[in-house]
């Protein structure tokens, strides 16, 4: 014998239908209004780490290149070093990184350019060659740092003391520090990096442990040196 179900058992009612419809559109106007409020702060700490990681990655390549700067002379009449350093830029002879250029030298140039919206701090070189280190077009730009970052750049002798500029030095500098700055963010703090250039002299001045007759000359205040040269007495 086969029993039906009572009208009360048989399916929703229309208030219960509708009742189930209004609870569903509140639960989703509400997880819509947390949605709404949670993307924002989601999406500002994702560009926040982004910027965070770009600007990392970029003081490490700039204190790289730094750290392998060689001591080089534009030519053979000249006493000073090639490296030009100023607040905004630097210019400096390295060991070739790019392909296909065997084990030529660089001469490097990072600096930034341009203003506002539109600066930007790029990485340029050229191949290196004796009495011919100023007037060069130089190439292969590579984009390190975006607005709003403005980077700066300090030098540091034998001394410790560092100033804003390093010209026409007899020695490189012993370190670099690298600073880099919001432009636009005030309260954001600054962020820097200390590249210790690896070599300060020429082959040629330095003293072997055997040699009595290598005369050995302290560094001078200022971050310029006397060049040291081995001399055999008469």
């Amino acid at each position: 014998m086969i029993t039906r179900a009572s009208h009360s058992q048989s399916g929703f009612t229309l208030i219960e239908a509708l009742t189930a419809m209004a609870l569903m559109g509140l639960l989703v106007s509400a997880l819509a209004m947390i949605t709404a409020q949670w993307l924002p702060n989601w999406n500002r700490g994702l560009h926040r780490i982004q910027r965070s990681e770009s600007v990392s990655v970029a003081l490490d390549r700039i204190g790289a290149d730094l750290a392998a700067s060689e001591f080089i002379r534009p030519d053979a009449q000249s006493r000073s070093v090639l490296f030009e350093g100023s607040e905004t830029s630097v210019t400096f002879v390295r060991i070739a990184l790019a392909p296909k250029t065997g084990r030529g030298l660089d001469l490097v140039r990072i600096a930034e350019t341009g203003d506002g919206d539109g600066a930007v701090v790029s990485r340029k070189r050229v191949a290196f060659a004796p009495g011919r280190s100023s007037g060069r077009d130089f190439g292969d730009p590579v984009v390190l740092l975006q607005a709003p970052y403005r980077v700066s750049f300090a030098f540091a002798g034998a001394d410790r003391t560092w100033t804003t500029s390093w010209h026409d030095a007899e020695r490189l500098p012993a370190a670099v520090r690298v600073t880099v700055r919001n432009a636009i963010d005030a309260s954001a703090p600054p962020i820097s990096r200390i590249a210790v250039i690896r070599v300060s002299a020429p082959a040629d001045s330095v003293c072997r442990p055997a040699d009595t007759t290598c005369d050995r000359q302290p560094p001078a205040a200022g971050g310029t040196v006397g060049r040291a040269a081995a001399r055999s007495e008469p």
